[in-house]
């Protein structure tokens, strides 16, 4: 089963997420996709461990090309987060269509995986104008998205810490 958990900054969807994954037996991996840049950066590391710490999840750190993870046959993944995964291969690796190989390595980790639980952002619904590169930034994470809508099997869009199906059904 694969769910997209999506919201604004802040709105209870990682805490969403690791809901979702609290009572599967199994092994529980979380996919850690943020380069730890910067005192922000470690902050947010430090709160997401905190928060995910005695939930029986082993960290896997994977920046770029997460086609590349090896996963356990039927476990329980939280992917943590599109938006870092995103500007990771965009702005690191160069990628010129990052959609395609980001999808990719999810559909390919989706086969494996007994769950999957992916987070995302909901970002360019605020009508402020961006500079170009921030624009393809906002174009291709809502393309990504989209396109993980299309095979999940549930969308979740969190609203002020109220998780709201978008498509099937609410999990925990």
């Amino acid at each position: 089963m694969i769910t997209l958990v999506t919201g604004g900054s802040k709105c209870g969807k990682s805490s969403y997420a690791e809901k979702i994954l609290d009572d599967f037996n199994g092994r529980k991996i979380y996919l850690a996709t943020m380069r730890p840049y910067g005192e922000e950066a470690d902050i947010a590391i430090k709160r997401h461990r905190d928060m995910r710490r005695n939930k029986g999840f082993e960290t896997i750190e994977k920046y770029t090309d997460i086609s590349d993870i090896v996963i356990p046959d039927k476990s329980g993944i939280l992917l943590e987060c599109i938006g870092n995964l995103l500007a990771n291969e965009m702005f690191e690796k160069n990628e010129i269509e990052p959609s395609v190989k980001i999808t990719g390595g999810i559909k390919k980790i989706a086969e494996k995986a007994s769950m999957l639980v992916i987070v995302t952002n909901e970002v360019g619904s605020d009508g402020i104008s961006h500079t170009p590169e921030t624009q393809k930034y906002i174009s291709e994470i809502n393309r990504i998205n989209g396109m993980i809508s299309v095979f999940s099997d549930n969308v979740i869009e969190c609203v002020y810490g109220i998780p709201i199906a978008l498509k099937g059904k609410l999990i925990c």
